[in-house]
């Protein structure tokens, strides 16, 4: 588990508030209204960064792997 701050776009279009999340291509969603939009654009989030991880350690080869924190300041 980790926490980590993102960048969180919404735009109205007409009926539907769209959210995307600056930072991750492919990480957006959309809602009836902003609150929903926002909801469903921390679970898209989750979704997308849980499976890119399963799929990066699929990817591993045999052998040990070394894992740890990665800290990132980006202004």
């Amino acid at each position: 588990m980790f926490q980590n701050r993102f960048t969180a776009v919404f735009q109205q279009d007409e009926d539907w508030w769209i959210g995307r999340v600056a930072e991750v291509p492919g990480a957006h969603t959309q809602g009836r209204t902003l609150a929903e939009a926002r909801e469903n654009l921390k679970e898209a989030l989750e979704l997308i960064l849980q499976c890119n991880r399963e799929e990066a350690m699929r990817r591993l080869l045999p052998g040990e792997v070394i894992e740890e924190d990665l800290t990132l300041v980006v202004a």
